[in-house]
């Protein structure tokens, strides 16, 4: 029969603390267990994951998470199953000698125990800031010489960027997606146009903030082929939740395929309904977007020169296929309330017009 026993002035049922114990224990032990038998390239496929990492500099992150993870879920069963056995546990205590009284029971050797609980709390707690000094020696280390230099700047809410050159026409410019060539040093200088921003790609390295006034620098190297999901970090007004990239992560030779491509202007053979968008995007468009080799100059919102050979549109806010294309340039203020682009005051066919040219921007 299960046994009653009182704390305070209310009464408790052990048997029902067994199954509560078994109900709030068991799923967490299936999680973590689920999380351990996990195949790392599933975890790796994860949104932000920085658990699993394909990167010098986030590697030692990964480490340190895992450690005071580990820890930490450890702690919360050890003191959560004390404090169920506490609970659980019947003594026979005198009654009080006054009404209300509390009776406080002092048995011996008990001190003991609190010798022991903060002699492993302190040497945990040693370990895990040595090994923090570590991870941070280890992530601040200089790299070799850079195979590619990028200048990143942080906007509410995307993100800019421009892969710098010794011969300023072998620059150019894109927008909210990274490319690189794997197990190559890639150098990135940050800065921003307006408020504080943190520059985060958790697989490849960890956080370094974007601040007015000031150029920080950071570098990431992918060890495989990828493409991995990155954040700013610092919240950064209404849309930061809204402000990814992406860095994909391709071999030499795929990189540079790109990279060439990237050099070129928009196309400038446009059929008949893509040549009439192009004369509409540059009226109502080009004052903030720059499109090379057309009249759009703009440099209020991203260069667009390219914009169909990304994976997203609106830092990483909807895919670019034609479902996300169309639902951005019919409402971009829907998605992303308070950006800078406003909602176009286009009729039905001359919006069709602009996405035929905005597609032909590849």
């Amino acid at each position: 029969m299960p046994r009653n026993f009182t704390f305070g002035s209310v009464m408790f049922n052990a048997g029902l603390f067994r199954i509560s114990t078994t109900r709030v224990l068991g799923p967490l032990l299936q999680i973590m267990l689920l999380i351990a038998l996990l195949p790392r390239t599933a975890l790796a496929d994860a949104p932000l994951n920085y658990l699993v990492t394909y990167g010098i500099r986030a590697q030692s992150i990964s480490r340190l998470a895992w450690f005071t993870t580990s820890v930490s879920i450890l702690v919360i069963l050890i003191v959560t199953g004390l404090l169920l056995a506490g609970i659980g546990r019947r003594r026979d205590v005198p009654a009080p000698s006054l009404p209300g009284e509390a009776v406080v029971e002092r048995p011996q050797g008990g001190a003991r125990w609190i010798y022991i609980g903060v002699s492993i709390t302190t040497i945990v707690l040693f370990v895990t800031m040595i090994w923090t000094f570590v991870t941070l020696a280890d992530t601040t280390k200089e790299p070799g010489a850079a195979a590619v230099r990028l200048q990143v700047t942080g906007h509410q809410w995307w993100w800019e960027v421009r892969y710098l050159a010794d011969d300023p026409s072998q620059e150019f410019l894109t927008a909210n997606e990274i490319h690189i060539p794997v197990g190559k040093v890639v150098e990135i200088k940050l800065g921003t146009a307006d408020v504080i921003h943190s520059f985060w790609v958790p697989t490849l390295a960890g956080k370094t903030d974007l601040i007015p006034g000031q150029e920080n620098r950071t570098w990431i190297e992918a060890e495989r082929q990828g493409v991995y999901r990155g954040q700013c970090g610092e919240y950064c007004g209404e849309q930061h939740a809204h402000m990814g990239l992406q860095v994909v992560a391709s071999t030499a030779e795929e990189y540079e395929r790109w990279r060439t491509e990237q050099l070129q202007s928009a196309a400038s053979n446009l059929s008949g309904s893509a040549q009439q968008g192009q004369n509409i995007f540059t009226t109502n468009c080009g004052i903030c977007h720059t499109v090379r080799g057309t009249m759009a100059g703009g440099v209020v919102g991203p260069d667009l020169t390219h914009l169909m050979s990304r994976r997203t549109i609106g830092a990483a806010t909807l895919p670019n296929n034609q479902g996300g294309l169309a639902a951005w340039l019919a409402d971009p203020q829907h998605f992303k309330p308070g950006n800078l682009m406003p909602r176009l005051d286009l009729s039905g066919p001359k919006m069709a017009l602009v996405r035929e040219y905005v597609k032909s921007l590849k």
